[in-house]
């Protein structure tokens, strides 16, 4: 029986390039070929055979689309062939069409077409000769054809799911590599649109200031090196994930403790920019740290850049279980010309202050990946822009 199985394997195996209709044909064709054989063998071949066996092999021509109708037709013609003695030994089809509705039909039916065949070969077997062991061999043929079908079910869905779950890791890679390439944009958003602001500034004031007063260009002028060194320094931590593990450099990303250094930068810048902390300061993990640094960045940016503020104020706010990061400007807010005696905004800009350019956009992306919240609009009184965010600290 073992050696039957690996055959009937093999075989399935051969025949999965070919088309199934052709197929079932040649299946259909075999199995009424038998029936033809096994009449002439015996002695009972009549004219009317060559129809009966049609009746009982046509059907599997649309056995994968009718598995449990076309099991009924052949059992019952199958049955019928046996108590006429046209069929006195294998029943070919109705061995097909077991293997069939066990391989695609659902659970009940497959139950359902079990009883019914049992009762058949039961009644085909002992009725008209009452050989029972006629009866064992058959029912052994039977129940061979069954685990062979629930096999290929079992190997059929088994693929099927390792399909989905290559499917999905596929997505998630997607998803996380989208997620990556975005992450990185805004890294070098940030960056250089905060870097290079102060350095553009710095550079058209430069012509100015060294002919009134050569130390203040001389201290502009280092104020440009040193941020174009942070920049660069943060471009190469940024960039470090592009490459293989050996080749990055685990340094971390910067935190609160630098948010010292990015506010004398822009007072260095020429605003008047403050930093005061609240509450007890806590310690932060590494992104939640690096997400309310660039917060700061970006506000500190679209200031420099688009507000022609003259002073700018930034406030964490530390509670029990949220950081509150404010920073607010006196500069142009939505709608509003520059305060009298500000910085003019810087030409280049190509980013609005009300939430329709790319810094803003991923402040918000950043804020809701730690599940905080934004807010963005004129300061207090209408006057100025307030960039106001609350990050969960559990």
């Amino acid at each position: 029986m073992a050696r039957i199985g690996e055959a009937v394997r093999r075989l399935a195996e051969r025949s999965k390039d070919l088309p199934a209709a052709a197929v079932d044909a040649a299946i259909a064709v075999a199995c009424w070929s038998y029936v033809m054989f096994d009449a002439g063998v015996d002695g009972t071949f009549a004219w009317w055979v060559p129809l009966a066996g049609a009746l009982n092999c046509l059907p599997l021509l649309w056995r994968r689309r009718f598995p449990f109708a076309v099991a009924g037709i052949t059992g019952i013609t199958t049955t019928w062939l046996s108590m006429v003695n046209v069929l006195s030994d294998v029943p070919a089809a109705q061995l097909v069409a077991t293997y069939t509705f066990a391989a695609l039909s659902p659970p009940v039916k497959r139950l359902i077409a079990v009883v019914l065949t049992i009762i058949g070969i039961s009644v085909s077997i002992l009725l008209p000769r009452d050989e029972a062991l006629n009866l064992g061999v058959i029912g052994i043929m039977f129940a061979a054809a069954y685990v062979l079908g629930t096999s290929a079910r079992a190997r059929r869905d088994r693929i099927a799911m390792l399909e989905e779950r290559a499917l999905r890791l596929t997505r998630e890679q997607e998803t996380a590599a989208t997620r990556e390439r975005q992450r990185i944009a805004r890294e070098m958003h940030d960056i250089l649109a905060h870097s290079m602001s102060l350095v553009a500034i710095q550079a058209e004031a430069g012509p100015v200031v060294v002919r009134s007063d050569p130390d203040k260009a001389a201290q502009m002028f280092d104020t440009i090196a040193a941020t174009s060194r942070d920049a660069l320094a943060q471009l190469r931590r940024s960039l470090g994930v592009l490459r293989s593990a050996a080749e990055t450099d685990r340094e971390p990303q910067p935190g609160i403790e630098a948010l010292p250094g990015l506010v004398e930068r822009v007072r260095a810048a020429g605003v008047d920019a403050t930093l005061r902390q609240e509450g007890e300061p806590r310690r932060l993990p590494p992104d939640l740290a690096a997400t309310v640094y660039r917060l700061v960045q970006e506000s500190l940016t679209n200031t420099v850049r688009h507000a022609g503020a003259s002073r700018v104020d930034v406030r964490l706010a530390w509670t029990a279980g949220a950081l509150r990061l404010e920073v607010t400007d006196d500069g142009r807010g939505p709608g509003q010309a520059p305060a009298s005696g500000a910085l003019p905004p810087s030409t280049s800009a190509n980013l609005s202050r009300d939430g329709g350019g790319h810094g803003l956009v991923g402040m918000r992306e950043r804020v809701a990946a730690v599940g905080g919240g934004l807010d963005i609009g004129p300061g207090p009184g209408g006057t100025g822009f307030r960039v106001a965010a609350t990050v969960p600290l559990d």
